[in-house]
């Protein structure tokens, strides 16, 4: 008998939990219904009960695994959320023939260091590793943490991860070992992504097209590169350099998809950057926050240190605001210090 209080394993023939003292009781275990030793089904919900011999020293059935999909009110749940996100999918190439002969502890020798590179990538730009696929891993960007740049994020990541495993490639052939290099499939888009609890063991996992598609370009992609999709390329133009592969055919998509190769970063940072390069429109509406940046300037320039914040929801125009006021500066105090965040290392 299966405690229902503290979830103790007790002797068929007992009345009460020998750990807790609570009563026992054969329950469904679908729907928890209290049913009697005799009966095979339960009277609710129907669902088969475990068999129950009296006097016998076990249970004969044992507890079914609980798989459910909760809605939490922790903070870092987010079921059922509609969320524009970046998936990364990562993979060693011909790890299985590499290990096919090779003792597990061998085995694991070789794949680990190589994971760890694809581990630690994804988490120098807050990304979430969703689960290790053994010689490879499934990443998210945007989710569960939300950020803007979240594709920026995931390309920075993935060329900071193909830059190290090609580095300790080479390691490997300088000692006389094969070469291991991997192949990376990057694709932005919306998923639902909800949390997934099996056993207790909580998981978050997205559900939609875009991470399919993302592993399929992975599958697909050259060995070495990271291959993005169309839909990906528009949004990450002008932030990395890509070149294209061609149409290609897809398993699951009915028409051909653009690929291209991701090579390296492009001349833009930010997404303000990218729209001057396309032209702005007309400034108006921030007259009057412009006036006073102007006249917090005034005793700058004489030598009384001054400091502004401008603070305000995302998208409303804190970047042009900035923009605009540093065309109106003198050309004797253009002299100033920018920084971002996000660079890749190297």
């Amino acid at each position: 008998m299966l405690c229902t209080k503290c979830d103790s394993d007790n002797s068929s023939d007992a009345s009460f939990c020998d750990r807790c003292g609570a009563k026992l009781e054969l329950a469904c275990p679908t729907c928890q219904t209290p049913a009697s030793p005799e009966a095979r089904f339960c009277k609710k919900c129907g669902a088969a009960l475990p068999a129950i011999r009296p006097n016998s020293p076990t249970t004969l059935s044992a507890s079914p695994i609980s798989v459910t999909v909760r809605a939490g009110s922790a903070p870092e749940a987010f079921d059922g959320e509609r969320k524009t996100v970046t998936a990364l999918f990562a993979d060693l190439q011909g790890s299985t023939a590499l290990t096919e002969d090779l003792d597990p502890e061998e085995a694991r020798a070789i794949i680990d260091p190589a994971l760890r590179i694809m581990i630690d990538a994804v988490k120098s730009y807050d990304g979430y590793v969703v689960q290790s696929t053994g010689d490879g891993i499934f990443a998210l960007f945007g989710a569960p943490a939300a950020y803007e740049d979240h594709l920026q994020r995931g390309l920075y990541a993935a060329l900071q991860m193909q830059r190290e495993l090609r580095e300790h490639g080479e390691r490997r052939t300088v000692a006389g070992h094969a070469m291991l290099e991997a192949r990376i499939g990057v694709n932005t888009g919306e998923v639902v992504v909800r949390t997934v609890e099996t056993d207790g063991r909580a998981e978050y996992t997205p559900i939609g097209h875009m991470t399919n598609l993302a592993s399929r370009l992975q599958m697909g992609a050259p060995v070495g590169s990271i291959a993005v999709s169309e839909a990906t390329r528009r949004l990450c133009e002008g932030y990395s350099t890509l070149k294209p592969l061609g149409a290609t055919r897809v398993k699951g998509v009915s028409e051909p998809v653009e690929v291209y190769e991701v090579t390296g970063l492009g001349s833009r940072r930010t997404h303000f950057e990218l729209s001057t390069q396309r032209g702005l429109t007309k400034f108006v509406g921030c007259e009057s926050e412009l006036e006073q940046m102007r006249r917090a300037l005034e005793p700058a320039i004489s030598g009384q240190g001054q400091m502004v914040a401008v603070v305000a929801e995302a998208g409303t125009g804190k970047s042009r605001l900035y923009y605009e006021f540093k065309e109106t500066l003198p050309a004797a105090c253009r002299t100033r210090q920018e920084f971002r965040v996000l660079e890749p290392v190297g």
